[in-house]
Order: C-alpha cells, then sequence, then structure tokens
C-alpha cells in the first residue's frame, strides 16, 4: 500500500531523525510533521497527492525510526521546534512550508511564529493549540508529572504475539484509526522483539507535560504567524468536541475547511487523503506574495 518515498536520516548534533521523501528535488520545500505516537508513514496517502512540492516527513525524536532522546532529556514542544528547525537546516532549506497533523500541526505553528522569515506557508490538518494550563493548576501538574516520570521506570511495553494483534488494538486507541491508518503506522512504528512485536515510540512519550503553555502564550503564538495558514479540521475529529476551541476558533482570521471524517482523516482511507489534498494542493503551490 506504500507510496513511493526516499528513505534519509537527518544527523543532528544531539540526536539521529529518519524521514520519508515524496516528490521532485526541484518541488517547493515543505516539511511534514505527524502526530503524537504516530510516525512519518501518516502522509503517506497524502503526499503524493500533492503536486510540485518536496515533501520530507521526518520521524519526530522518539518516533518511528528516528532516535530517542537521552536519559534525563524530555518532549517538549520547543524541543520537537528546534529539532524541526535544525532538520531545515541540514537539508538546505532556507524558506519551507510546514504540513503538520495534531502535534505535528501545533509544533508548526510555533515554529511559524518564532521565526516568521523562514515560513512561507502552514498547513494544519486538525491541530492549531496545545491543551493548555493555567498558572493555579501548575504546581499541581508539575508533581503528577514528576512522580509519573519516576514510575516509569517500572513499567514494561506492552508485547503483541502478532503484527495483526497490535495494528487491532491500535485501531482502538486513544485516537481511533482505520485498519489502513494502523498498518501504515505499524510498518514504521513495530519492533520485533522476544515474544512478538512492541510500539518502538519512546515510552517517555506518555508522560504528562510538567508545564504546559496558559491559553494566553498558546493565542499570541498562533496570531503571531505572519504567513498564510490553512487549517482542515476533521467533522468528527477533537477539535471541533472543544466549546472552548470552537469559541477561540471563531476569534481568529483563518482560512478553515471541514472535511468528514476522524482525527486521522489523512490517511484513514483514500477519500480522506484526496479531500485534504485538494484542500491543499493551490495554497501550498500559491507564488509567495
Amino acid at each position: 500500500m506504500s507510496a513511493f518515498a526516499q528513505e534519509i536520516r537527518i544527523q543532528l548534533p544531539h540526536i539521529d531523525l529518519a524521514a520519508r521523501v515524496y516528490g521532485p528535488e526541484n518541488g517547493l520545500p515543505v516539511l511534514a510533521l505527524h502526530g503524537w505516537l504516530d510516525n512519518a508513514m501518516t502522509f503517506d496517502l497524502l503526499a503524493p497527492k500533492l503536486q510540485g512540492l518536496r515533501i520530507v516527513a521526518i520521524d519526530m525524536a522518539g518516533h518511528g525510526h528516528s532516535g530517542h532522546r537521552a536519559p534525563g532529556a524530555g518532549y517538549q514542544l520547543w524541543d520537537y521546534a528546534l529539532d524541526a528547525l535544525m532538520a531545515t537546516q541540514e537539508l538546505g532549506w532556507d524558506k519551507f512550508s510546514l504540513l503538520g497533523h495534531s502535534l505535528g500541526g501545533i509544533i508548526s505553528v510555533l515554529i511559524a511564529a518564532a521565526v516568521p522569515d523562514r515560513v512561507e506557508r502552514v498547513a494544519l490538518i486538525d491541530g492549531l493549540v496545545p491543551d493548555t494550563g493555567e498558572a493555579d493548576k501548575a504546581p499541581k501538574k508539575l508533581g503528577e508529572a514528576l512522580l509519573a516520570h519516576i514510575d516509569l521506570a517500572a513499567k514494561k511495553k506492552t508485547i503483541y504475539p502478532t503484527i495483526e494483534q497490535a495494528v487491532q488494538v491500535r485501531m482502538r486507541g486513544f485516537m481511533p484509526v482505520s485498519q489502513l491508518a494502523s498498518e501504515l503506522l505499524a510498518q514504521r512504528g513495530l519492533s520485533p522483539v522476544a515474544g512478538g512485536y512492541c510500539w518502538s515510540t519512546d515510552a517517555r512519550l506518555t508522560l504528562p507535560s510538567p508545564l504546559r503553555l496558559s491559553m494566553a502564550h498558546a493565542a499570541a503564538f498562533v496570531r503571531a504567524v505572519q504567513c498564510p495558514m490553512c487549517l482542515v479540521l476533521a467533522e468528527e475529529g477533537v477539535l471541533l468536541k472543544e466549546p472552548d476551541f470552537v469559541k477561540f476558533l471563531n476569534t481568529l482570521t483563518l482560512n478553515v475547511q471541514r472535511l468528514p471524517g476522524g482525527h486521522h482523516l489523512h490517511v484513514d482511507d483514500e477519500q480522506g487523503a484526496q479531500a485534504v489534498a485538494e484542500c491543499f494542493q493551490d495554497f501550498l503551490t500559491a507564488p509567495s506574495s
């Protein structure tokens, strides 16, 4: 089922990232960032449908075939943003566009807001701002995160006797996906171990955040983005179910497209991928102003 793509590795000073590359060498540069606990295969249906683009879909740190962070390090949003920006440096891209799903969309917004002179366009799939937390909740949340990190050492990953069983469990996960989506993610996310297979993602990715941005912080990043931004929202996804998000969205001047499907609509089936591609094709290839 996988589309033709070139496999590369991007060696950063602090971590080694794996990536899948789609499209011609002279295509417009696009860095694609996947969602939490997913990997670069999440773009395997969508990327080939976007013409004229050189899409580099990385496995973010701790995911897929990329390295895990060193002991004592974490997986905060700004850590991912630094990885992504350094990856574009290694690719030789002075300017580029961003294509992000869920967590990858959130990171894309942070990058575009922080270094606006580097980013041409931002295409988002069911992701815009992170879960937020206000100051009065911060001490308790930090305590929970610290204790969870200490307790993690005693936990063991689930081992599945077969790939098929792992695929079925992933379909029913926190973010349910279709069988096709789960099979694609499993191609890059499962590792053989004694007794079967386990997901290779770093267990630290499941830890609670020690510190969250406030809503004021999150809103400031969105409003600081200077380049064109297009957001595809899944009608059965996660964002439209949050009244606070919908209220916030109504305060923004933003190109928003609503499509049928779930949170992973771009990889659940070919129809969803085609619908998302139709939203982004002209947007990502439009001449810069």
